[in-house]
């Protein structure tokens, strides 16, 4: 849990950070920023795409994964979970599109700093042995990031440290069990279709080209190594 709750520090620092020297940037020097975010956090997700040793096993991960996330209403729970947050602890002064602001800060936030590998590797490195290494490296990018968020979504982008938490720290605490079943060709396939996921967060929250419900793709994550392990059970895989 150590490398988890560094991580909570850092997104804690970089966004407060960024809400105490935000507000003195113009706006359109925020939007140049945003747009900076989003060409960098698709790029990141293109690369991430490029490891799929099979691109169809991604396609089915992310149709199954976004049908189920459709069924279950991932993204309005989210969108509802970030409300209730931001009825609880932000001012009540705030307009109507400063809330807005608050619940995509949120969900842009939670979602970017809990999709990747290194999110998994390295929670489970971090459970397995006590090596937080590579949590420690995602922290310094997750801080620097929460910086650039903060000083243009807002504080909405703080309170992303709860989904970090729980989720972070929940697969350090499953990680013996995750290590015996997670195979390099899953990782492999599970990390291109987080790559999709990242490239849809951008389009969709920093670039707002086309509206995309990302957290209903989320379940695509379970999904994608499922689909590896059938293949493979069946002798079908590469």
């Amino acid at each position: 849990m150590t490398g988890t709750i560094l991580n909570v520090a850092t997104v804690l620092v970089g966004g407060s950070v960024g809400l105490l020297f935000g507000a003195k940037l113009p706006e359109r020097t925020r939007q140049t920023i945003l747009a900076g975010l989003g060409l960098f956090t698709a790029g990141i997700g293109l690369q991430m795409f490029l490891q799929s040793k099979n691109a169809m096993i991604v396609l089915g991960g992310v149709l199954l994964g976004g049908l189920l996330g459709e069924w279950w209403k991932i993204e309005e729970s989210l969108q509802a979970f970030g409300a209730w947050l931001e009825k609880r602890f932000a001012p009540q002064s705030l307009g109507a599109q400063s809330r807005s602001d608050f619940i995509r800060g949120f969900m842009t936030a939670s979602l970017l700093f809990c999709i990747g590998p290194m999110t998994i590797l390295g929670s489970i490195q971090d459970g397995l042995s006590g090596n937080y290494q590579l949590l420690a490296i995602k922290s310094v990018l997750d801080g620097f990031a929460a910086l650039a968020f903060a000083s243009t979504l807002g504080i909405g982008v703080l309170f992303s440290t709860i989904v970090i938490l729980v989720y972070q720290g929940g697969i350090s605490l499953l990680a013996a069990q995750l290590s015996a079943v997670i195979t390099e060709a899953m990782m492999g396939e599970m990390t291109a279709t987080g790559g999709v996921l990242i490239v849809g967060l951008a389009l969709s929250s920093l670039l707002e080209i086309k509206p995309i419900r990302v957290g209903n793709f989320l379940p695509a994550l379970l999904v994608t190594p499922f689909i590896v392990a059938i293949l493979a059970a069946l002798g079908l895989s590469n």
